[in-house]
């Protein structure tokens, strides 16, 4: 009997010392990334190995993490008018568009999420992508974390850098030169807005050879930039950024 308490109690400690451990390389981890860009997401790995078990001849990521100060004004402000309007008021989670999501996806309607931008960086840089109840309690953790212990500048900074905009191209800076032959930071405001109208799904939708349904989405969103008040808004962000 005593044995069998002692097992327990082993068992529970080393339980506990697992926790311990998990939990302090996890905010290490967050530390690490509040300083040091993401050298690639485990999207970005998933990626390339989809596109070498396809045979394509051009497997590569593009991928070149640029920080806020390198990019127009134009690209944050447009993907949060497209994504996240409510990205300074939350404290990572928008409960309404959740549970909005959550009726409409119940009612059979067309597949969408309620992710806010801050859960779509802990997704991508932290966490394999899928369905499971798990991964989205995983992904709520490390959500609180960046919010914590990033900010909304570093959160924004690094979703604009790891977003996939296109197949295989990662990132403001990479997608600026694959589509339009310039640098993030010169990107006007019709060009943020179609960037950020292919964010839904990369794959699928093009900025390149953007459709009717994308050029709409490019409208809409740069409609909601002016609403939020332009390089005005994008300055209560960051607010040492000078206007482009």
């Amino acid at each position: 009997m005593k044995k069998s308490r002692l097992n327990l109690r082993q068992v529970k400690l080393i339980f506990v010392k697992l926790v311990l451990s998990l939990f302090l390389l996890s905010v290490v981890w967050v530390l690490l990334y509040r300083w040091v860009s993401p050298p690639a997401t485990l999207h970005m790995i998933q990626r390339r190995a989809q596109a070498s078990a396809a045979d394509n001849s051009d497997p590569q990521i593009r991928y070149k993490f640029v920080s806020l100060e390198e990019m127009s004004d134009q690209l944050p402000l447009a993907v949060v008018a497209s994504e996240d309007q409510l990205f300074l008021q939350h404290s990572g989670f928008d409960v309404d568009a959740i549970v909005d999501a959550f009726k409409r996806n119940r009612k059979g309607k067309n597949i969408r999420g309620g992710s806010t931008i801050s859960q779509q960086v802990a997704k991508n840089v932290f966490l394999w992508h899928g369905r499971s109840y798990l991964r989205k309690a995983v992904e709520a953790y490390f959500t609180v974390l960046i919010e914590v212990l990033w900010g909304k500048e570093r959160i924004l900074e690094v979703y604009l850098n790891i977003a996939e905009m296109g197949d295989r191209v990662f990132g403001v800076e990479a997608a600026s030169q694959k589509y339009f032959h310039t640098s993030a930071i010169n990107v006007k405001r019709q060009q943020a807005a179609l960037l950020a109208a292919v964010l839904p799904n990369p794959i699928k939708y093009s900025a390149k050879n953007p459709s009717g349904y994308v050029l709409g989405r490019r409208r809409r969103i740069a409609r909601a930039m002016g609403r939020l008040g332009g390089a005005t808004y994008i300055k209560t962000i960051l607010p040492e950024q000078d206007e482009k």
